[in-house]
């Protein structure tokens, strides 16, 4: 049974892999799979929380703190499983830095702060994470870095991880400011 669906894994990952062109399409990819890197949103949030003492500065800092934890539970797994990244040419700082791509981090992530951000609002910025998160996790296969299920698996834990986060958001809400 695990046999035939990572058959079907290769199969279809293989299947939304960019040839190797260059172009608008490929440049967008690229984009879409660097506008996930934890380093980006890490940085913009905490921009957000030194530039604001309000609302925004709240949601930075639970963003943040979830992005954090988030991190630690993916290594964990993907240190547990070791599933090696599809062979490629695109992405070398990520096939160093980590060689292993169950589940996709970058997919966790960006379904993650879409989640958060729906939950949190405004509306606006909750509805652009949703259509930017599967653009993320999409490319990461179109560019070879990672498989599907690889990217099925780190939105389903963004997901499940945001809800967390959200359902304890009150109580640490009411801690932020005695952190600060």
């Amino acid at each position: 049974m695990l046999r035939r669906f990572l058959e079907w894994d290769y199969r279809a990952s293989a299947r939304l892999r960019l040839e190797k062109t260059r172009g608008l399409f490929h440049s967008l990819m690229v984009f879409f799979a660097h506008s996930g890197d934890s380093w980006f949103w890490l940085a913009g949030l905490f921009l957000i929380w030194m530039l604001d003492d309000g609302e925004w500065r709240i949601r930075a800092t639970l963003m943040a703190v979830g992005l954090l934890l988030l991190a630690v539970v993916v290594l964990a797994i993907k240190f547990t499983i070791r599933r090696r990244r599809p062979e490629g040419e695109w992405g070398a700082i990520y096939r160093n830095t980590d060689p292993h791509s169950f589940p996709s981090g970058h997919a966790a992530r960006a379904v993650f702060l879409a989640v958060m951000a729906l939950g949190l609002g405004p509306v606006w910025f909750g509805l652009l994470l949703i259509i930017w998160a599967p653009l993320v996790a999409l490319a990461r296969v179109a560019l070879g870095v990672h498989y599907l299920s690889d990217i099925l698996a780190g939105m389903l834990l963004g997901l499940v991880a945001g809800l967390i986060m959200l359902a304890a958001s009150p109580q640490l809400i009411q801690t932020i400011p005695l952190l600060f």
